[in-house]
């Protein structure tokens, strides 16, 4: 017997909409993951892009447990000496709750060009509303 292996005409791309309200992150985090990366699906293939698009609404809702919120820093560098910055849970989540998922999520797939390509099929919106209606994108409980 052969082993199947899906091809990329083969593969079934459908919408999700999710609702990050009252959500944990970390858990919310890995959900969309798995849906992104196609892991749900029986035809998954680790080498090929088999996931679905996901939209998150009220990403500015969603919630860390503990004191992740104080504690939990963020960190990127400008590529320059002393070019360190620093933001924590809080500041992220205030000023943009979409990156704050999005990163999340980006710590979860892959660190190649799959994962990257992946990620992109992630559009998190930080209100109730989106622009994505005409995808006709299915409610997933989460």
């Amino acid at each position: 017997m052969k082993t199947f292996v899906a091809k990329e005409h083969e593969v079934d791309k459908k919408w999700y909409l999710v609702d990050a309200n009252e959500k944990i992150l970390g858990r919310l985090a890995t959900e969309i993951a798995v849906i992104l990366r196609g892991k749900n699906k029986p035809i998954f293939t680790p080498h090929m892009d088999a996931g679905d698009y996901v939209v998150v609404v009220n990403a500015e809702k969603v919630h860390l447990t503990g004191n992740k919120l104080e504690k939990k820093i963020y960190y990127r560098h400008s590529g320059y000496p002393g070019g360190l910055k620093m933001k924590t849970a809080k500041e992220m989540l205030d000023e943009k709750p979409e990156r704050l998922l999005m990163l999340a999520v980006r710590g979860m797939l892959p660190k190649n060009s799959l994962g990257r390509r992946q990620l992109t099929k992630l559009k998190i919106f930080t209100g109730p509303n989106h622009n994505h209606q005409a995808q006709n994108p299915e409610k997933l409980e989460i």
